[in-house]
């Protein structure tokens, strides 16, 4: 249930009625909790495996993508605790960041960091 809900949470599912969902099957966007394992030695802890359609995602946005995957559903009431371990995005879709204007080599040289990925956010105060 907590799977499918994140799932739910973090594609297309809402706490209310909301008059355009008759409008339209929404069931190409959701997204689907597709495994569940138990966290060795840990009691009430599992790993669920959560799979989203390309087309709920706007190409070369990586702001839409992480905000469609982990925006709401860390406030998710419905759970304890929530901890994203692992995002897998594929080639063909990863292909459509065309990264920062002036280059990958000018950022990391005003950063001083180099070799691991770099990701840019705004800090919303109800996040921390």
């Amino acid at each position: 249930e907590a799977g499918a809900a994140v799932a739910a949470e973090s594609s297309t599912g809402t706490w209310t009625t909301v008059w355009t969902d008759g409008l339209t099957s929404l069931d190409r966007y959701k997204g689907r909790c597709y495994d569940i394992e138990p966290v060795a030695g840990e009691e009430n802890q599992y790993i669920a495996y959560v799979a989203y359609p390309l087309d709920l995602f706007e190409e070369g946005s990586v702001t839409n993508s992480f905000t469609s995957i982990v925006g709401n559903v860390f406030g998710f009431k419905a759970l304890r605790a929530l901890r994203l371990e692992d995002l897998r995005i594929p080639p063909a879709y990863s292909k459509t960041f065309i990264g920062p204007p002036h280059g990958i080599q000018v950022e990391r040289d005003k950063l001083n960091k180099y070799g691991r990925p770099l990701l840019g956010c705004t800090i919303k105060p109800k996040l921390g």
